[in-house]
């Protein structure tokens, strides 16, 4: 065997540009699938971690007839002791109580269907985290106007600030990014932001009876912190309820629908409001290990009374987001499909001219002694070995890339980063980093080739020694 992989050796690099081409063929190939695939999954793990982490969890527990008819009568009672049993489970890394259901909420002339979600305030940072998301800055017409006053900003970068009036953030960093600032120009005007365009958000107690209340909804109804909301809907049972809350803060979701609607308050003075005590309409459960939800689910499941309890997925609670994850996968996996196929046949086209080169040579070897079945088998091994030198440099080089873009995602602008934050995530196109999908790509290619080693073995059985010989 190492004497065919030494002649197999000496023979590529006979033919140096044709053993450089069909390398560069299989480099490519993997370098693209793999560049491509790594794009879509990490976009794919973006998305489900801005919708999924951000708010919904990975696993709700719910009363069994909720998620059909999701009302605040079909509430559940989350005792200390099933609490601690689902907290036990080796998968589970917190379990968050929320207590959530529809209102309407009015300031002055102004009204609006709203969520109101009733949290524990610590708890809640493990999951949605709207102590994170609370508004630090805003660029109100007021807070333009001191900046300009300020003659602090050159007139391009005081045109940019003007473009984003209305807009609130959460960090500095956002908005160094819609403003296009380097590190120069962030360490010379950020400070100045920060003390001109400050907001004065505040978060809530666990006891609290404020509220916060997301961007676009304060927005609409032209609220800011310290003013005071209306809450009128309908209570436990059918009760009325209603309530004055004053606003502690102003709060940034990432999906728009969301930042539309949402209310946070605190858990009791959410039972209060809805008149229901120690009752909850879910339990969202956060994860350790992401990739093991089936697994954990079915451990949960196992905890729990199916009459007075179920555990809930991502997919059955977001199932449009799901189904908008599969079509693109399939249209990714469709694309990569049509590229490997061009790649076999450009194999097999490059093996067929290599072996019809090399007819008289293997006619004087055959003629000279060596079996039919070894000369094949050189063929192969040749073949096999282009084959890893294309599998192993493509996986070489695209992995640097695959690294730095997921630690620095490519960030979208203009009509582009439009799009991607009116269906509610952030514009950013990261990168997923090593997993079985890498390998799975080169494994793909190997196999290929190891169809392709099919054709010299074929071809030394059908080779007529004498003819050849004769050419």
């Amino acid at each position: 065997m190492k004497d065919i992989l030494k002649i197999a050796w000496r023979n590529l690099w006979r033919n140096k540009r044709r053993t450089i081409i069909t390398v560069s063929s299989i480099f490519f190939a993997v370098f693209f699938a793999v560049l491509m695939r790594s794009f879509q999954l990490g976009t794919y793990g973006f998305m489900i971690e801005q919708s999924i982490e951000s708010y919904t969890g990975y696993l709700q527990i719910q009363n069994p007839e909720y998620f059909d008819d999701p009302t605040i009568d079909n509430a559940f009672e989350l005792s200390d002791t099933l609490l601690q049993k689902v907290e036990e489970v080796p998968n589970v890394s917190n379990v968050v109580p929320r207590l959530e259901y529809g209102a309407l909420a009015s300031s002055g002339n102004l009204s609006k269907g709203v969520i109101v979600s009733g949290i524990s305030p610590e708890a809640e940072r493990n999951v949605s985290n709207p102590y994170h998301r609370l508004v630090k800055y805003a660029f109100t017409p007021e807070t333009v106007g001191k900046l300009k006053s300020s003659r602090l900003f050159p007139a391009d970068i005081m045109a940019e600030i003007d473009s984003l009036k209305g807009k609130s953030y959460a960090t500095t960093a956002r908005i160094e990014m819609d403003l296009g600032f380097n590190k120069n120009e962030s360490a010379k005007y950020i400070p100045a932001i920060e003390k001109l365009a400050s907001f004065d958000s505040g978060y809530l107690e666990e006891n609290d009876q404020g509220i916060l209340v997301s961007d676009r909804l304060a927005q609409f109804l032209k609220v800011s912190v310290g003013d005071t909301i209306v809450l009128m809907g309908q209570g436990y049972h059918g009760s009325s309820a209603a309530g004055l809350f004053p606003i502690r803060g102003i709060v940034q979701i990432s999906s728009p629908d969301l930042d539309n609607k949402l209310i946070y308050m605190s858990l009791p003075a959410a039972e209060n409001y809805f008149g229901m005590q120690g009752q909850v309409t879910s339990a969202v459960i956060q994860l350790k290990d992401n990739d093991q939800m089936g697994q954990t689910q079915k451990a949960i499941s196992k905890i729990l009374n199916p009459k007075d309890h179920v555990v809930k997925n991502w997919e059955e609670i977001t199932p449009v987001l799901k189904q908008q994850i599969e079509g693109d996968n399939v249209s990714g996996q469709a694309f990569v499909f049509i590229l490997y196929l061009i790649v076999f046949f450009g194999i097999a086209g490059t093996v067929l001219m290599m072996l019809n080169e090399r007819k008289r040579e293997y006619a004087v070897m055959i003629a000279v002694g060596m079996g039919r079945m070894r000369l094949a088998l050189i063929s192969m091994v040749e073949i096999i070995i282009v084959g890893f030198l294309g599998i192993i440099s493509g996986m070489l080089a695209v992995s640097p890339i695959m690294v730095y873009f997921h630690y620095n995602p490519i960030r979208f602008t203009g009509s582009l980063a439009q799009m991607y934050e009116d269906m509610g995530y952030e514009p950013f196109m990261p990168m997923a980093l090593f997993h079985s999908y890498f390998f799975m790509q080169g494994l793909v290619v190997l196999i290929m080739i190891l169809l392709v080693c099919i054709i010299p073995l074929r071809n030394m059985w059908k080779l007529d020694v004498i003819k050849d010989l004769r050419h």
